[in-house]
């Protein structure tokens, strides 16, 4: 299999992240995996070096006809029928070149950005993910949609049944805002954790991508041991056991965190989780805060203030999470890409 993403601090590191769970069941059953980037931070590629899954560079432009035909290209030196897709960049025309050249296509989407699609098989594993999104495509094309094709690391699997304790005050807290975070909004999660007078512990997850580790490890060396900085941590699941509470972005983070059961104050930090980060709130699974930019570090210490003296409602968000994600998503989606 042949996987084509990209991260790095402006798009964050999702799609390289999420079809890391991808790559690591087609390697659990015997299959070899190819990365092929265009850009990636170094930390971020080590991880996928350390599973023994060999690293490419693709040196088109992005989602361009010539970035297809380097894939495809690719998928040939190594003798692979499937490709996987992830990003906002490769749209119609790009999986049209890759259907043209007999490949077999998985997209990872959002919110049907690509107009027209040819891929075999498109997954979108958001809330309110639809057919009417993708009603632009092939006949051949399968959709794999909503919370039941969640990909999940294989770190996460061994936890599957695993319950939560819920205490009555709760004290640890865990930051987490995607791999890259440029509006550094952990810094002002930081603010609002040392302006709280409960006592806490909390550590906060820097990702390979953020260009303000320095400044935040300057930041947490001030706040005399309440808050510590992980720089990006190999075991994401570990962290969230250990967590009462979480503040976190709402991109692929939000359904590990539901997975685990980890009640959490959710910001948006791209266009693109406005949705999912609604229909979260609206089902009960977390507390919104809004747009990054527009919430203060006062009003995010009162969100999450309310949320560690509620027990009650800590302890249903944290089984409406664990309804929604049941950590099977990546074999379903293993399974639709071998029979097809």
């Amino acid at each position: 299999m042949v996987i084509r993403a990209d991260a790095g601090a402006q798009i964050g590191l999702g799609h390289v992240t999420r079809c890391l769970a991808l790559a690591e069941w087609w390697r659990g059953r015997g299959g070899e995996v190819v990365l092929a980037r265009a850009f990636c931070p170094a930390a971020l590629e080590e991880r996928w070096r350390g599973l023994q899954i060999e690293l490419t560079r693709i040196k088109s432009s992005p989602g361009s006809l010539e970035d297809a035909a380097e894939l495809v290209e690719t998928a040939r030196e190594h003798a692979s029928a499937r490709v996987v897709i992830d990003g906002y960049v490769f749209g119609g025309e790009y999986q049209r070149a890759l259907k043209k050249a007999g490949l077999r296509v998985l997209a990872l989407d959002d919110y049907g950005h690509a107009g027209h699609y040819w891929a075999d098989w498109v997954l979108n594993q958001n809330l309110g993910a639809s057919a009417e999104l993708y009603s632009s495509r092939e006949s051949h094309t399968q959709l794999l949609l909503g919370s039941r094709f969640v990909q999940l690391r294989q770190e996460f699997l061994p936890w599957q049944k695993w319950r939560r304790k819920t205490p009555g005050v709760a004290r640890k807290v865990l930051v987490t805002l995607g791999g890259s975070d440029p509006a550094n909004f952990t810094r002002t999660v930081i603010v609002a954790l040392t302006k709280l007078e409960e006592d806490l512990e909390a550590v906060a997850l820097v990702g390979a991508g953020n260009a303000h580790r320095e400044s935040l490890e300057r930041m947490a060396s001030k706040t005399k041991g309440r808050v510590r900085i992980e720089f990006n941590p190999g075991e994401v699941a570990r962290w969230m056991a250990w967590a009462d509470v979480a503040v976190a972005g709402a991109g692929t983070t939000a359904w590990e965190l539901a997975f685990m059961g980890l009640p959490s104050v959710m910001v948006c930090l791209a266009e693109n989780q406005r949705g999912a980060a609604r229909l979260l709130d609206e089902g009960g699974l977390v507390e919104l805060a809004g747009w990054h930019s527009e919430v203060s570090a006062t009003q995010l210490g009162t969100r999450l203030r309310q949320l560690l003296t509620n027990p009650r409602r800590r302890r249903e968000m944290s089984r409406r999470g664990r309804e929604l994600v049941d950590g099977a998503g990546g074999s379903r989606v293993g399974s639709a890409l071998l029979s097809g």
